[in-house]
Formats: structure tokens, sequence, C-alpha cells
């Protein structure tokens, strides 16, 4: 005769559904935009892996997922170290292979003064950590996509991905690269079940923007520079980009012939340093 009450769970039942949920892994976990979506993805069916350079910050922005219901791995894994990296991947696709990852780490770098180029050290930091390591991840976590036959790559460019600013050449540079390399790989991979989102925002609250010389318009917050594209990651768009106008002006930018373009990027104010 039923008691009316249910049975606990088994191991076995318990295990199952852990691997049943969503695996969602985000880095620069510890940067606006990459905090703001973790907060969006933290929910019951969800184990989280963030990474992020600031051990406080992350840890502090796990609790906060935790307390949301989800679940969630922490590292700080040399992102540009790829044994490190390969490594890391692999470990973690043991378990389970994510689901949905996030390339979100970056930086960024500009010339120190009028006329002058950016160091040198600074660019090949931001070229590996923009461009090297989204492309390394993909690498790495691709051929398990494949295996299981699903799979979602998202890789964060930039409006200035349309056309470079010489405010930040080698920024812009990266972002062109990313860009590119999401957009063939969205072709490629579609046969086998794996999606590919290009985000690509404009200028979001945060300190990197903060630093950026020149204007600023139409600033979004971090939470809605997240929900806007989580809902396009879920819908498998090829490609997410914010805010209105300042989108549809860039994307001009790369359609006008070069002279009108680099005409108006000045017209704009986008071709000081802000340096002496």
């Amino acid at each position: 005769m039923s008691t009316g009450q249910s049975s606990p769970p088994s191991a076995t039942e318990i295990s199952a559904r852990a691997v049943q949920q969503r695996c969602v892994l985000i880095t620069g976990a510890t940067g606006a935009i990459g905090g703001a979506l973790a907060k969006v993805y933290a929910t019951p069916d969800t184990h989280l892996v963030l990474h992020g350079r600031q051990q406080h910050t992350l840890e502090a922005l796990a609790a906060e997922c935790r307390m949301a219901g989800a679940k969630v791995t922490l590292s700080s894994v040399s992102l540009t170290d790829d044994t490190a990296l390969k490594a890391w991947l692999t470990a973690l696709s043991v378990d389970q292979v994510p689901d949905i990852v996030i390339a979100n780490a970056g930086k960024n770098t500009h010339p120190t003064h009028e006329g002058g180029l950016e160091p040198w050290d600074d660019v090949q930091a931001l070229l590996d950590i923009n461009l090297k390591t989204p492309i390394a991840m993909t690498q790495h976590l691709v051929p398990a996509m494949q295996a299981r036959g699903s799979g979602q790559l998202v890789f964060i460019s930039s409006l200035a991905g349309w056309h470079g600013l010489p405010t930040t050449p080698s920024y812009s540079a990266s972002k062109a690269g990313i860009k590119a390399y999401g957009e063939g790989l969205r072709g490629l991979l579609a046969p086998h079940g794996i999606g590919v989102t290009v985000v690509m925002p404009g200028y979001v609250t945060s300190p990197m923007s903060e630093a950026m010389p020149g204007p600023k318009p139409w600033e979004w917050s971090p939470q809605r520079a997240a929900n806007k594209i989580a809902r396009g990651i879920n819908a498998n768009r090829a490609r997410v980009s914010f805010p209105f106008p300042l989108n549809f002006g860039t994307w001009w930018l790369a359609v006008l012939p070069a002279g009108i373009s680099q005409w108006l990027v000045k017209r704009f104010g986008f071709h000081h340093t802000g340096g002496s």
C-alpha cells in the first residue's frame, strides 16, 4: 500500500540527472559581460564552468550562481599556455563535454601617444588571448562535440571588427579575425550538429571599456548585453550585434569605400589616442 510519499532517488538516478545538466563554459567570467552571462545561465539545470583570473571576484560570482541553483566549477588555468589549456579541457570533457562554450576572455591595448604604435609586448599578449586562445579551445573541444553530435561555440568579436579604428588597431584586427574564423567555422561544423555564434557588441560598461580611448555612444549595461547575447545563443543565431544604430553604422563602414569610411571614423572622433 502506498504511503503517499515517494522514495528518495537512488545514486544511479542522481547520477543520471547530473549528466542531463547542460554544461556551460565561460572564459573571462570575472569580466563585465562574462559575469553577467554566468548569472543569466545560473539555473538548477546548469553546470557552469567559470574561468577567470581574479580569484576573489570569481569565488564571489560562483557563490551567487550556486545560490541560484547552478552547479559551479572554477578554473584559473593559463589560457595562453596551450599545454595547460589542453589538459584542462580534456579533463573537463571526461566528465561532460560542454554544451555551450563562450570564449569571452579578452583584453585591449591602444597607442599611448599621438602617432605612436602600441607596445609590441602588449600586441602579442592581446593576439594570444583574443584570437589564438579561442581557436585553440575550438581545436581541443570540437572532436568531442562532433562525436556527441551537438554543441554551441560562441566567439566574442566587436563592432570594431567591421572597420579598424585608429584608436585600437590591434584590438580591431583581433576582433575582425575571430569574426571571420567564427563565420567560416559555422558552415564547417553545421553538418555535425554544432552551432557557432559570433557576438559583436558595441560599448558595454566595464573597466576595459572605460580604458578605451574615443567616444562611447549608446553604451549598454552588462546585464542588458548578456540577455541579448543569451537569446541569440539559444536561437543559434549566426551573429548577435548591438546596439542599434551603432551596429548599423559600423556595418556601413565595412561596405562604403575605404576613403569615405576613414573620413567618417575621423569625423566622429575615433582617431584620438587620448595620450600626450
